[in-house]
């Protein structure tokens, strides 16, 4: 058997974005922006090859031109591609999509930048890699920053558009059929109504222009003679969703200061919830007085930007095949806890997660971008930068990510000693007062050195390196590298 190939991914990813800036713009009869891809192949010898969108013929796909035009003598077993951009799945007949022509060279492993900015197809050009056997990776984070900021104007573009017809149905959740017993009453005219304000469409809510444009979004569905609502549709904007789909619901619950809970079912239309619980827990919650504004003004204490953000993205991001989990909300005097059905979206793992270096990826593309043109979230990405951010600038402790069973769990910190006050009872007893402030400290960070942590602690190197041992002894931090650049950061359990 022949040895593994041996390449570095992040230089090969680098390349493939330096070759899209050669992308040439074609000639679109709509005047449409054209998207900048590029394409690297390495071959088993480490030899390279690489290709634009439209560098040897107007529109020509970056995949396409490398494997069908620069290499097309070539045998490829063995090689690796590397694009830009998530490979199209078809193309106007007779021509065949790049995801096929992949498939077509027996190329098995690709790394993708981004993922197509529809949601009728997005993933889909990746699903159809994995059905044949393809390992497909991701690109480094930062790397599709830089690839949404070269596209910005084919993706502003592109989210616009309707849906595209695909020769091969490939679903990547059976919540892109219809349900059985579901038809268009089962949809809340308050949450269609609140979805045409935001998309400022010229069709009359509730017209069949309007209808239209659900169907062709993938919110509605046609069933012989009828259109009814996808189960994704019935999520979104259903009226009571939770009747034919039991997990579409957010349980809530916050713990008063009496020692007594309060406690929610939201079993609305998805993008009514958010709303609603914001209001909930405003009544529920004690308020304080907000005094960063000019008036009086009371709201709770909460980081109410953060727990919007990671709320939004568990009912997003969660795997509806978990039919009997929901998705919990548990708020108690130090922590805000989300915990949503699911493992982290293949191919992105825990560790990404819990680094907040995880790349950008959706496990249902259709609710992404409905709550996109809403307003509600992010056009791209898990909002893990900004609840990385949000904690930053508020000076709370980092938030964590943890497996709970099947659910991903998301813990938020309410105040600078929150992380201390979660510690078990005995660790806490264990430490002495200059030793929870540096506690306290670290947490806010994702990695410290010796150095660091004396500098901000005001204590000797000797001091911190006492302190930073006794947190790696009971299991608080972990320990990376050695002499002075070793970094220590918070033990994820």
């Amino acid at each position: 058997m022949p040895a593994k190939m041996k390449f570095d991914p992040r230089q090969l990813m680098e390349k493939a974005v330096e070759v899209m800036h050669g992308s040439v713009a074609g000639q679109r009869p709509d005047y449409a922006p054209s998207p900048r891809v590029g394409a690297v192949l390495v071959r088993p010898d480490g030899s390279i090859a690489t290709a634009a969108r439209g560098e040897l013929r107007d529109g020509q796909h970056a995949e396409f031109t490398l494997l069908e035009r620069k290499c097309a003598d070539e045998k490829l077993d063995g090689c690796v591609l590397f694009t830009t951009h998530e490979p199209c799945l078809s193309r106007k007949h007779p021509g065949h999509g790049c995801a096929q022509h992949v498939v077509s060279a027996r190329i098995k492993e690709v790394y993708v930048g981004v993922e197509d900015d529809h949601p009728t197809v997005a993933g889909k050009g990746i699903e159809h890699l994995r059905r044949h056997g393809v390992t497909v990776h991701l690109f480094d984070r930062d790397l599709q920053d830089q690839i949404l900021e070269a596209n910005q104007a084919f993706s502003t573009w592109a989210r616009q558009q309707l849906g595209k017809p695909v020769p091969e149905p490939i679903p990547v959740s059976k919540y892109e059929d219809s349900l059985p017993a579901v038809d268009w009453k089962d949809l809340s005219s308050d949450a269609l109504q609140l979805y045409h304000a935001r998309m400022k469409v010229g069709a009359t809510a509730g017209s069949e222009d309007f209808q239209r444009l659900l169907r062709q979004q993938g919110i509605l569905v046609e069933v012989g003679n009828q259109v009814v609502p996808s189960g994704f549709g019935l999520i979104l904007f259903g009226k009571a969703p939770g009747h034919a789909l039991p997990q579409a619901r957010l349980l809530a619950r916050a713990e008063l200061a009496d020692g007594k809970a309060a406690r929610m079912e939201f079993a609305q239309a998805l993008v009514l919830i958010p709303g609603q619980l914001q209001d909930w827990l405003t009544k529920v919650l004690p308020a304080t007085l907000d005094r960063s504004r000019m008036e009086r003004k009371e709201q709770v204490d909460l980081p109410f930007e953060m727990l919007r953000e990671a709320v939004i993205n568990a009912l997003i991001h969660r795997d509806y095949s978990l039919a009997e989990q929901k998705c919990q909300l548990i708020v108690t005097a130090d922590t805000i806890t989300i915990k949503s059905p699911g493992a982290p979206i293949p191919p992105i793992d825990l560790e990404q997660m819990r680094t907040f270096s995880a790349p950008m990826k959706s496990r249902n593309p259709l609710l992404h971008y409905v709550f996109a043109r809403l307003g509600m979230a992010e056009e791209q990405g898990f909002g893990l930068t900004s609840l990385k951010q949000n904690a930053e600038q508020l000076g709370l402790p980092l938030p964590t990510y943890t497996m709970e069973g099947e659910s991903l769990v998301l813990t938020i910190y309410r105040s600078k000693t929150a992380a201390t006050a979660a510690l078990n009872p005995d660790v806490l007893k264990s430490l002495g007062k200059a030793e929870k402030a540096g506690w306290e400290w670290v947490v806010t960070r994702q990695s410290a050195t010796s150095g660091e942590y004396a500098e901000a602690m005001g204590v000797p190197n000797r001091t911190a390196l006492n302190h930073l041992k006794k947190f790696v002894d009971l299991r608080l931090l972990e320990k990376f590298g050695l002499g002075p650049k070793t970094q220590y950061r918070v033990f994820r359990r």
